[in-house]
């Protein structure tokens, strides 16, 4: 990958899973879908997208840095033209997911590539990690699990004061998912443990952390430096779960490909140090950059990877 040239963006801090749009324009869009279908909203999702293109420079800045690294040689006119690109794709994801819980599971089609892999690592007896990553319609993928007949818990943390729904919340019913909150008692390790030695399903994101930085190790990623969390690994490593890395992406307009990007098997008895899981966690950032040749505007990271880097 040719080293980045040009001027760098300024970094803008970690993460946040909080929605920039304001909540009645959440209403329209879900108002759009349930009387004019995913049509009538990708119709308006273009004002949108201008609308940010024109207007909003800081949101845009964003995508730049996953940007000029995926396309280290563009022009500024390039650039444009791939920022109108990445948030038309975002635009069109979220309503897909709001689509499946308005409209329905019928409303998009997710075709699933790897499930008999996927059954076989399941009849290990051992539990299985289900590392996923903020790419395709991640929550959808989520969806289109009960062919495994298990229960399924999802480590995850909403923000206090997030107005984006979940596709079940759409719909009114109680969450699908044993929900572990990573902020609660050691982070939820206990929790999920104990998930794993029941030999059922944690699904986990492997492509960003929260809290300390002792718990990410070092990988390269396009071509630079990125932090990525290893509480898979470690948990790997004690249960002896196979890891499943599973994305999706759009393929069509209402048809998405979910599919087992690869299995990350941990030995045994590797202890806490980071240095332990580098391995590994490299292992996950080269399907990830392995992805994002595939299907670059389906990753969805609007925030520096590469902060570290900076300075």
């Amino acid at each position: 990958m040719p080293k980045v040239e040009g001027k760098k963006e300024k970094p803008q801090g970690r993460w946040s899973s909080r929605s920039v749009g304001r909540p009645w324009q959440h209403r329209f869009f879900y108002l759009l879908i349930r009387f004019g279908g995913r049509r009538a909203a990708y119709f308006f999702l273009y004002f949108v997208v201008g609308y940010y293109i024109l207007c909003r420079p800081d949101q845009r800045r964003k995508a730049h840095f996953y940007l000029r690294r995926r396309f280290p040689d563009v022009t500024p006119g390039e650039l444009l033209v791939h920022d109108f690109r990445m948030f038309l794709s975002l635009g069109r994801v979220l309503i897909d997911r709001a689509a499946v819980g308005i409209l329905g599971p019928q409303a998009v089609t997710f075709t699933i590539t790897g499930k008999e892999e996927l059954l076989a690592l399941v009849a290990e007896h051992k539990g299985l990690i289900l590392m996923t990553a903020h790419v395709g319609c991640w929550q959808g993928a989520m969806s289109a699990l009960a062919f495994l007949h298990l229960p399924v818990a999802l480590l995850m943390q909403r923000e206090e004061g997030d107005i984006d729904r979940h596709f079940f919340e759409h719909g009114g019913i109680a969450s699908p998912y044993r929900i572990i909150d990573p902020r609660g008692f050691l982070g939820g390790s206990l929790e999920m443990l104990e998930v794993l030695k029941r030999g059922e399903v944690l699904s986990m994101m492997g492509d960003r952390f929260q809290g300390s930085d002792r718990n990410v190790t070092t990988v390269k990623f396009l071509g630079g430096n990125i932090r990525l969390p290893f509480a898979a690994y470690k948990l790997a490593s004690v249960t002896g779960a196979p890891i499943g890395v599973l994305v999706s992406a759009k393929t069509g307009p209402d048809a998405y490909r979910i599919f087992l990007a690869g299995v990350i098997r941990v030995p045994p008895g590797l202890g806490r140090e980071k240095e332990a899981f580098s391995l590994y966690a490299a292992r996950f950032a080269q399907i990830l950059e392995d992805y994002v040749q595939e299907y670059p505007y389906q990753f969805f990271n609007f925030y520096d990877l590469w902060e570290a880097e900076i300075g």
